[in-house]
């Protein structure tokens, strides 16, 4: 037996990583059955058998951490989880991410999984359709992002507030006719609340509103911009960097007369394809790093629960 190979030296003979061998030594299902070959062969080859002690320690110190994102691929989310990763690898937490493609059935069976393995706390980012009932023996060790719910901490963004900034800004500019594209108000916080308040601030502004609702997707801004474009059009307020790249894309192919375009968000890519767009810094980074912070302050018994509003900036 070599006894000087480690689990480090195994994953480089084999091509994987650390935590891919790990799993094939401890008989996890997540790997595949071409992959866990690949290790065994390895492990066979080497004669490799992990310290009994090595792994008693890992087993002390297994303390795990999940993270429920509603997409794998929102840059805002991904900042957010970012932001979190370093505090919880910090603390000792290995996290584990899922992915709930909004559908609250997802959730619960993510949940029950992550119950049965007796993980230490969960971050879970909430839309509409999760209720409290769906989250129930969860409130002492669950930070919930974007979305309140009643006994459980929660992380949101300042929805009303962003689009007050926009309104305001290019009211001060000299822009009399905004228009606004954003999401259908079943989604309560994108949806419902931002729309809400670019009505509200027409009405204050004495402006006329001009408005279109549909999906939180890049195609969903390229082909509804054309509905809320008139000849007086000045500016145009985008309810995420999504939708305002895909509006972004589809003024840039037209000859049409300049249009600011202003969205909520900030992210790296929108500001780097459509720097000229102004926009509104929710702080997901921020945000993400409080929610951590919550969570392991919730789980040393130093923390009670508590609901922030990270305030958003240009």
């Amino acid at each position: 037996m070599n006894n000087r190979m480690t689990i480090k030296d195994i994953a480089r003979l084999s091509g994987v990583g650390k935590s891919t061998v790990s799993r094939v030594l401890n008989g996890e299902g997540s790997v595949s059955q071409k992959t866990r070959e690949k290790v065994e062969a390895v492990i066979q080859q080497q004669n490799f058998m992990p310290s009994r002690s090595a792994r008693a320690m890992r087993e002390r110190s297994d303390r795990v951490v999940g993270i429920i994102v509603s997409r794998l691929d929102s840059p805002a989310e991904n900042q957010a989880v970012r932001a979190m990763l370093p505090l919880f690898y910090q603390q000792g937490f290995d996290p584990v991410v899922l992915e709930s493609q909004f559908e609250p059935c997802l959730v619960q069976g993510q949940l029950r999984m992550l119950a049965q393995r007796h993980v230490d706390g969960v971050i879970l980012f909430g839309f509409s359709g999760l209720d409290e009932p769906m989250l129930s023996g969860w409130q002492d060790k669950m930070v919930v992002m974007v979305r309140r719910y009643a006994g459980f901490s929660s992380v949101c963004y300042d929805d009303a507030g962003a689009v007050n900034l926009l309104m305001d800004k290019l009211y001060q500019q000299g822009h009399r006719h905004i228009s606004y594209l954003g999401v259908e108000q079943s989604d309560t916080t994108t949806g419902a609340c931002r729309y809400q308040a670019y009505l509200a601030a027409c009405r204050r502004l004495q402006i006329d509103p001009l408005g279109a609702l549909g999906e939180l997707t890049y195609q969903y801004g390229y082909e509804g911009v054309a509905g809320i474009l008139t000849a007086q059009t000045t500016a145009l307020i985008c309810a995420s960097d999504s939708i305002a790249l895909g509006a972004n894309k589809y003024l840039q192919q037209r000859p049409l007369p300049h249009v600011q375009v202003c969205a909520i968000g900030n992210t790296q890519l929108a500001r780097f394809l459509f720097p000229q767009t102004l926009s509104v810094d929710f702080g997901y980074g921020e945000a993400g790093s409080l929610a951590a912070r919550q969570l392991l302050a919730q789980l040393n018994g130093t923390a009670e629960v508590r609901q922030f509003i990270i305030p958003c900036h240009f």
